[in-house]
């Protein structure tokens, strides 16, 4: 597989990602605000109402934060430094896109902030 074919590849895979990640997004929002009265629901359907909602807004951050990292991949890709790894240089394993196309590291340096993160 040549280089062209590789980058199409990558670049279509991240626009679906993209569309994915936004339709999700719209879908969920920002963790809809409570409709159950607080003057009517007991403590326990309250505290599960919070819990969902601490849940729903957990997850849409995540989605905001995936899809920051699929926009800057798209930008990389544009830019032609997509599959450099941002700290050191090096080239980004074929294989490791293919479980992350939105990787900005090598396995090495991913390990290493990993490790520095601990």
């Amino acid at each position: 597989m040549d280089r062209r074919t590789s980058s199409e590849d990558c670049k279509s895979r991240l626009l679906a990602l993209r569309e994915a990640l936004a339709a999700q997004l719209a879908a969920v929002g920002e963790g809809a605000p409570s409709d159950v009265d607080p003057t009517r629901a007991g403590r326990l359907t309250r505290l599960d109402e919070l819990h969902h909602q601490a849940m729903g807004a957990e997850s849409a951050r995540r989605r905001r934060h995936e899809l920051a990292r699929v926009q800057a991949a798209l930008r990389r890709l544009e830019e032609g430094e997509y599959g450099e790894c941002a700290a050191c240089g090096e080239p980004i394993a074929p294989a490791r896109l293919q479980v992350d196309p939105a990787a900005e590291w090598c396995i090495r340096c991913a390990t290493r902030a990993e490790q520095q993160r601990r």
